[in-house]
């Protein structure tokens, strides 16, 4: 049985301080982009698709680009672009802009540091970016 449609916005926090002695340049090293198999309709390094009803499908132009979201995913933690809450040592989220589009990284394995990711409407670009 899949769970009722979110009737809440996310909890984003955009500028949200890390917890005490956290080394964001460090922390940015244990990072790294997984994707996720619920937005794909063609086998990629996230593995075979297995797409959700009601999930969007990414752009297949990202498909063959795993080393360039791990880099944006890295930078993103040492600039601090980060919000909370934060889950264990690792934000649950991180923002990277590229041109006009804000790609948003959400921590999927906080034991792990794998995140997915996905662009934002303009309306849900967090403020400061």
């Amino acid at each position: 049985m899949r769970a009722p449609r979110r009737q809440r916005p996310l909890i984003r926090r955009p500028g949200t301080s890390p917890p005490p002695g956290t080394d964001l340049a460090a922390l940015a090293e244990r990072v790294h982009y997984v994707g996720s198999p619920e937005h794909k309709d063609a086998p990629t390094f996230a593995g075979q698709p297995a797409p959700r009803a009601d999930a969007s499908i990414c752009d297949p132009e990202f498909a063959s680009r795993l080393g360039e979201m791990n880099e944006w995913l890295k930078a993103a933690l040492r600039d601090g672009r980060v919000g909370g809450p934060w889950e264990g040592d690792f934000p649950r989220y991180a923002w990277h802009r590229e041109g006009d589009d804000v790609f948003e990284a959400r921590l999927v394995n906080r034991g792990q540091g794998a995140y997915k990711g996905y662009r934002l409407r303009p309306e849900e670009h967090p403020s400061g970016l």
